[in-house]
């Protein structure tokens, strides 16, 4: 039998393989990635692993397909909850870019601790928004609605063996072949004709929109690697010819602790891609839709964390705004963090502002005192030591930064029309299942650290 981690780590290996097959310049960054690893491991020893083995980060990936309608979104919740896989965090994304880019998305991945550190596989699912009229009229909603709806994504047998695989959490051997060779496939680019007049239709509205919309299957758009460096990485792809978007999405670089998520991505390809005109023959062309994203983890912050960091981000947006070069904005960024931003990993625990894992720590020497009431007081005097929990989803703006990097075109969007209302209530309803809140499940792992630690030293439960 074999369980639902060891589908999920055979799935995102098989899905990297077909993936580096399509896009060779994935290959190459992700053997930079695994170059850059081994040197930072050399170069830190142990300190490079304290957001994760090196081991789950060089295996670790997170991939991105778009869907177009609710019936689609639940189909590939029952795929990716044959691989333990939930949905994770509302991401409004017509919020969060200039563009358009006319799409609500969450993340599916695991959620228990043992599970992520088995294999984190997460994939970022985003879904169209044809109901908001800033992007589609009525006319062109009512085609794309009834384009949408005479497609299949996926193959009848592959839900069934994916719901299976859900229920009794592992397949036989045979089966789980089947279903792994069946799910892989489901995600390769098609080579049926593309309809170049109806691509082109929604391509005026929007390249994310014509992404989804204009194509009878969905694929990969992009996987992503993980790296321990993410600024040495960009510099070496640079060196060898491979153009990168302009900057690394997310926190700046700077002396102080990692937190959230930094990305960034080699700019989309030409892909060769089979278009039918008009007239019905079929002519050789190209779509640029799919690109290499590769991105750095840092710490979870907290509600109070995050509010922070939106806070400071203001302030690097006012400052940019009147000094607008990339290189002017990193470093005012990095000015503004080295002001703001606590530059310790206990600062951030003492002030509650990102979660960790709390453990006694068997090197206090004995001195007869009684441990403090408070858990900064605990963690300052040397009684626990405070282990970061690794922040596992997704910026809007960033993910938002990176579709935007990599649009050939702004698209087109009507402000003066009201947007319509998508959030994760209703997301949760579209899939069918609760999209889970991201703040939730580090605040469970940290209160479960929190209360064991409070029992071995005798405490109330209600530490704080």
């Amino acid at each position: 039998m074999i369980s639902q981690w060891r589908l999920r780590a055979a799935f995102a290996e098989r899905l990297s393989r077909m993936y580096g097959r399509e896009v060779p310049a994935y290959t190459t960054l992700v053997d930079v990635s695994r170059g850059v690893n081994e040197d930072v491991l050399r170069a830190r020893g142990a300190d490079a692993e304290r957001l994760g083995s090196i081991g789950r980060v060089t295996a670790e990936r997170h991939g991105a397909i778009r869907v177009g309608t609710p019936r689609e979104l639940g189909q590939v919740a029952r795929v990716f909850g044959a691989l333990g896989m939930h949905p994770v965090g509302f991401y409004d994304l017509r919020e969060a870019a200039a563009s358009a880019v006319p799409v609500v998305s969450t993340a599916f991945r695991p959620v228990d601790g043992e599970e992520l550190a088995r294999n984190p596989f997460r994939v970022f699912t985003s879904l169209l928004t044809p109901a908001d009229p800033r992007f589609f009229d009525a006319g062109l909603r009512s085609r794309l609605e009834a384009f949408l709806a005479g497609r299949e994504l996926f193959p009848p047998d592959l839900l069934a063996l994916a719901d299976r695989a859900a229920a009794e959490r592992e397949l036989p051997e045979q089966q789980a072949e089947r279903f792994l060779r069946l799910a892989v496939a489901a995600f390769e680019l098609s080579a049926e004709p593309v309809d170049q007049a109806w691509y082109e239709t929604l391509e005026r509205v929007s390249a994310v929109a014509a992404d989804i919309g204009g194509v009878r299957s969905t694929h990969i758009n992009h996987l992503t690697p993980r790296v321990l460096d993410i600024d040495e990485l960009y510099r070496r792809m640079t060196e060898r010819g491979i153009e990168m978007i302009d900057t690394i999405q997310g926190p700046p670089a700077w002396k102080g602790p990692d937190v959230l998520l930094r990305q960034t991505s080699f700019r989309a390809l030409a892909e060769p891609r089979a278009m039918r005109t008009p007239d019905g023959s079929v002519v050789s062309g190209a779509l640029r839709v799919r690109f290499g994203e590769v991105e750095a983890r840092g710490i979870a912050l907290t509600r109070q964390g995050r509010a922070l960091y939106d806070e400071l981000l203001g302030r690097v947006d006012e400052q940019a705004a009147r000094n607008p070069s990339a290189a002017a904005r990193s470093d005012i960024a990095r000015a503004v963090w080295e002001q703001h931003m606590p530059g310790s990993e206990q600062e951030l625990a003492i002030g509650g502002l990102a979660y960790f894992t709390y453990r006694i720590n068997p090197g206090r020497p004995r001195d007869g005192s009684r441990p403090p009431a408070g858990l900064g007081e605990l963690v300052r005097q040397g009684w626990v030591r405070a282990e970061p929990i690794v922040y596992e989803d997704f910026l809007p703006r960033s993910a938002a930064g990176i579709f935007q990097s990599n649009l050939s075109g702004e698209g087109t969007r009507d402000n003066g029309q009201q947007g319509a209302a998508y959030d994760a209530g209703w997301l949760s309803g579209a899939i069918g299942r609760d999209v889970l809140d991201p703040f939730a499940l580090y605040e469970r792992q940290q209160n479960r650290s929190v209360a064991e630690v409070a029992r071995a030293l005798d405490l109330p439960d209600t530490l704080g």
